[in-house]
């Protein structure tokens, strides 16, 4: 495994993972909360067709937090602007969950063709008017309450693999979420990398991205959807995709909105043979 330092804004330092594999680079951008490595079994399912790397966004995995406190997903855009200028500048193919795939829209809103082809699953872009409607943040609260400390990895992994929604994760996915999201303490438990109150900063940052900011934007895109019968992202996939000139969604109804490590394999070849089209 190696890890690159990639200088981003607000005097944040990024870590840019190396995932293996050959062929053109491919950058992975993970979700809200998780970091670039519970990305690993995704990226082996690739690695005959692209170079993986994944970045750990600010304040998440093994990223440090910006100096100034705030989580704006602006930048978010930066971070990844800074790692694929690391990489050697764009155009380049990317992947992006959740959180992931409205920072790699961002960065193509900041810097045209920075990014080639874009695989999206769940993009967290909602129309301007529910954002504007919204007092607060309903992801926000539960992710500052989110128990912060374990005595071990594996009391960790137990916990979540017997509920929801983490109990879906591909059992690789989960164990390298547990492994490498957590650090280490003096007093010898674990505690998570990525802060609770940095996750509910995040959430409750303003200037996300909304649907009328990305209509018309020229960018080839496939937008992946899982069940809408919960509320989230998903519920605005299809519009978001209808929004992206040259986008096509890919209805996964039989898997949640952490589909990419729920069904590691699947998702990796749908985005593989988009990505190669």
């Amino acid at each position: 495994m190696t890890t690159r330092t990639v200088q981003s804004s607000d005097d944040v330092e990024l870590a840019l993972h190396h995932l293996g594999g050959t062929g053109p680079t491919l950058l992975v951008c993970h979700a809200t909360g998780f970091h670039g490595r519970a990305y690993q079994v995704f990226a082996d399912a690739l690695g005959d067709r692209f170079e993986m790397w994944a970045l750990d966004f600010r304040g998440h995995g093994a990223s440090s937090a910006p100096t100034t406190g705030d989580f704006a997903w602006s930048g978010m855009a930066d971070d990844v602007l800074a790692c694929v200028d690391a990489l050697g500048g764009g155009p380049v193919p990317a992947f992006g969950h959740s959180l992931g795939g409205a920072a790699i829209l961002l960065a193509e809103l900041a810097r045209p063709s920075t990014i080639s082809r874009a695989a999206l699953f769940e993009p967290v872009v909602f129309p301007r008017e529910v954002l504007e409607a919204r007092t607060e943040n309903p992801m926000a609260g539960p992710a500052r309450h989110r128990r912060p400390e374990f005595d071990s990895r594996a009391a960790a992994a137990e916990r979540y693999g017997s509920r929801p929604p983490l109990a879906a994760l591909h059992p690789q996915a989960l164990a390298d979420y547990v492994e490498f999201g957590f650090v280490d303490t003096p007093e010898g438990a674990v505690r998570l990398a990525c802060e609770p109150e940095h996750e509910a900063r995040v959430f409750e940052a303003e200037a996300k991205l909304d649907i009328d900011t990305i209509r018309g934007l020229h960018l080839d895109a496939w937008v992946g959807v899982g069940t809408t019968d919960v509320p989230g992202p998903a519920l605005f996939a299809a519009t978001v995709a209808d929004a992206i000139d040259g986008a096509v969604l890919a209805p996964h109804p039989e898997l949640g909105h952490f589909g990419p490590l729920e069904d590691p394999g699947r998702i990796a070849a749908e985005v593989g043979n988009f990505l190669l089209e």
